[in-house]
This record gives C-alpha cells, structure tokens and sequence, in this order.
C-alpha cells in the first residue's frame, strides 16, 4: 500500500518531480495565462473544480501551486474537500488539524497550516471531516480565515469537491478571485460542464478558463490546455 501511495503522488506532482516533462510545461502555461488575464486585476484567491468527481481537479490545483510557488511567490493550498479531502495525501503531511480546526476556533491559522517540501509552498489540510461542510466554508469564520490567508500569501488556491456534487464548490466560488474548471477528456460529458457553468455563473464566479486533461496525444502523453471563457 505504501508503494503504491508513493507511486500516486509521484505521478501526481509531476511539476515538482519531474520539472522539465511535457505536462509540467502545460502547468507552466495554465500558469501564465492567468497571470496574463490579471494585468488589470489580481487574482489572489483561485478556486480549481470540475463538474463531477474523479476528472483531476486535485491533480490540477496541486501541480499550479506548485508552478506559482516556483517562479517565488508564496503559495497556501487549502483543502476545501470537507467531505473527501485529498491534499494531506499528496503532500505527506498530517491530517489531524486543518482549517476544520481553524473554522472552529480551536486552533489558529498559523498553527494550521503546513509547509511542503516544495520552496515557498504551503498547505492548509482538511483536518477532521465536519457534518457541516457547507455551513462552515459559507461562515463569517472563513471570511476572516480568507482574508487572513490573503494579507501572508501571494497566492491562495482552493481545492474543491465537484460543482455538481454538492454546494460547496459555489460557496467558496463566491470568495474566490477567479474559477478554474477542469474536464476529462472522454469522460465529462457536454451537459454536465454546461449545468456547472451554470451553477458557477449563479455563484457570481469569475471563470478564467477550462483545463482539459487526459487527452491522448501521438506521443501518448497528457496534454493540459487552459483556455479564457
């Protein structure tokens, strides 16, 4: 089992692991066109979602954490799957306390958060699993813990459960700068990036573009393009 946890996150975050691959130079590229889009406003605050579950949204917000992370700016990754948390796991840090803990006042933001073994890149696990996912992330708590994580970060990225799963991913949309919203190619069908579109739009999010992942190439590698809605 051990193996094959190592094995997941090698493969996971390719970026770190493998910096100069053809998928980490697509990562490279999601990175620049959105600073490109925020010449005139800065997204701080960005949220990465997809429709529905397992179309490598965690893989996405992990591997843009870390490309931000390695042109120098301060990153923090916050774990807003309260239901399915993921992040701990990528990362090999303790789950015990997280921003559960924080939402709760048990603890502090500082206390929360972990630093990776990537320069410059911090997380924010899940800690324990709430019965009120959406109540604690539409809490004025999670505004303070925002706009805290805001004023000691250059860039604060959310990790969420899928648009149409539940609520939650419009929650923290409303709180975020931009969305970013990722697809599987042969498995996310038309109707469901519509209705999340939809969704989004009515949580007045800002979407900034689509990743499409899981695209087979002639070479047979994974092709990740982001582009403006």
């Amino acid at each position: 089992m051990r193996k094959s946890l190592n094995t997941l996150t090698q493969r996971s975050l390719i970026t770190h692991n493998n910096p100069k691959s053809p998928i980490s130079e697509q990562y490279r590229t999601i990175r620049t066109n959105i600073q490109f889009s925020s010449i005139d406003i800065q997204y701080q605050t960005i949220m990465v979602t997809s429709a529905g579950p397992g179309e490598g949204k965690s893989t996405t917000v992990a591997n843009l954490a870390v490309v931000l992370a390695q042109q120098g700016k301060s990153v923090l990754l916050i774990d807003g799957d309260l239901r399915k948390p993921t992040v701990h796991y990528t990362f090999k840090v303790s789950n015990i306390q997280g921003i559960t803990n924080v939402l709760t006042r048990q603890i502090t933001l500082e206390d929360a958060v972990v630093q990776t073994n990537v320069e410059d890149l911090y997380v924010l696990p899940s800690g324990p699993v709430p019965p009120n996912p959406s109540e604690l992330l539409n809490s004025k708590a999670m505004e303070m813990v925002v706009e805290e994580a805001k004023s000691k970060y250059d860039y604060i990225l959310f990790d969420t459960p899928p648009v149409l799963a539940v609520t939650d991913a419009q929650v923290l949309a409303n709180k975020s700068d931009g969305v970013v919203l990722v697809t599987s190619s042969g498995k996310t069908e038309k109707e469901a990036i519509v209705k999340a579109k939809e969704l989004l739009d009515n949580a007045n999010a800002k979407i900034l573009g689509v990743v499409l992942n899981q695209k087979e190439m002639k070479d047979n590698s994974y092709y990740y393009y982001y582009g403006a809605n």
